[in-house]
């Protein structure tokens, strides 16, 4: 199954964004509401405690003889402002923004019975504190509501920042990988997987550097210049793919011959090159060009030519060639002068190189 690719996963977290951040703006606004609602249902039951405490009064006041005149003056005061009360608290329900039963309006005369006030004050507190309970229960609801909200985009968050960084990883990861077989590609050639002139050069020039600091005990560097002999009649009898196969197979033999500290490069068609450090004499370096030699002929004698030898150039720094920048130059044209004098075989280059 096919993954989802960055495009589609962060359109799709962006979605969840949206949706996320509308539900949470709509909650928010009804916890507003709802605590709006909460304060005006305070004020209201405040009015009603305070239309209580006086029917409490008249209460009191009720059942005062008829022939006690001062108490029935306050039975009577204490019913005016009952009505008083009533007729506020009914004027703070009317104006109520949410829908609410208002007082019958019999209650609110002070000649009506003190029986049918009291029924009226308690419905009204009984109902307003039930509306109470609901907008707490709401506001409570709704503010968990906003937190598991707030948790789950957090992780929506977190989650396309993961997925953005390991994406951003793999892509980095390819890059550099383009980027390897980019540089790998530029340094090396394409047929046989030898180091290129380029990559030889740069090599040629570290070994030269590491030789001036003294990083290395050796005081010298070589290149040998390898030219196959005849391989141009290898190409015209037995046709470019036996000599691309010839091609492949030597340079299979020159990297297993080499030192694991040397380079061998192809510098183009037929020519080859040897970067060698820390040598001991020209001895060594003989025995080196005499297996690079045997590379050739073995192969040759393998693929069934009877054809291909090699002439080889060796020339080193500092002590025939002053300048390493020189060597191959100095190793070609020394190479050369080994096919002039019948090829398949190796010289040193004059120390006036």
């Amino acid at each position: 199954m096919p993954v989802p690719g960055p495009t589609p996963l962060a359109g799709a977290a962006l979605l969840c964004l949206l949706f996320g951040l509308l539900f949470l703006a709509l909650q928010v606004r009804a916890i507003f509401s709802a605590q709006l609602q909460q304060e005006y249902v305070g004020l209201v039951l405040e009015a009603v405690e305070r239309a209580d405490a006086v029917r409490a009064t008249a209460l009191s006041l009720q059942d005062t003889p008829a022939g006690d005149t001062q108490h029935r003056a306050a039975y009577r005061e204490a019913r005016i402002e009952l009505a008083a009360r009533l007729a506020a608290l009914h004027a703070l329900i009317t104006s109520s923004p949410m829908a609410a039963p208002p007082l019958p309006m019999s209650a609110l005369s002070p000649a009506t019975a003190l029986g049918e006030a009291s029924g009226a004050l308690d419905s009204a507190y009984a109902y307003w504190r039930t509306e109470r309970d609901r907008a707490s229960a709401d506001v409570r609801e709704r503010i968990l509501s906003v937190s598991h909200t707030l948790i789950a985009l957090s992780a929506i968050v977190f989650g396309v920042l993961i997925t953005a960084l390991g994406m951003y990883a793999k892509r980095n990861r390819q890059l550099l990988g383009i980027s390897n077989e980019f540089e790998h590609a530029s340094l090396h050639d394409p047929m046989t997987g030898l180091p290129n002139r380029r990559k030889l050069f740069a090599a040629l020039e570290g070994a030269a550097n590491a030789l001036a600091s003294g990083m290395r005990g050796s005081a010298r560097i070589a290149v040998l210049y390898i030219d196959l002999d005849g391989f141009k009649r290898v190409n015209d009898t037995h046709g470019h793919r036996i000599g691309d196969e010839f091609l492949i197979a030597v340079s299979r033999r020159f990297r297993q011959t080499v030192r694991g500290g040397d380079m061998v490069a192809r510098i183009g068609g037929d020519e080859f090159a040897l970067l060698v450090r820390d040598y001991s004499s020209d001895g060594e370096l003989a025995a080196i060009a005499q297996r690079i030699i045997a590379c050739v002929g073995e192969t040759d004698a393998q693929m069934g030519l009877s054809i291909v030898r090699a002439s080889i150039g060796i020339a080193s720094f500092p002590d025939r060639v002053n300048d390493y920048w020189r060597l191959v130059a100095a190793a070609d044209e020394t190479m050369y002068t080994v096919k002039r004098n019948g090829k398949n075989g190796y010289a040193f280059a004059s120390a006036s190189a």
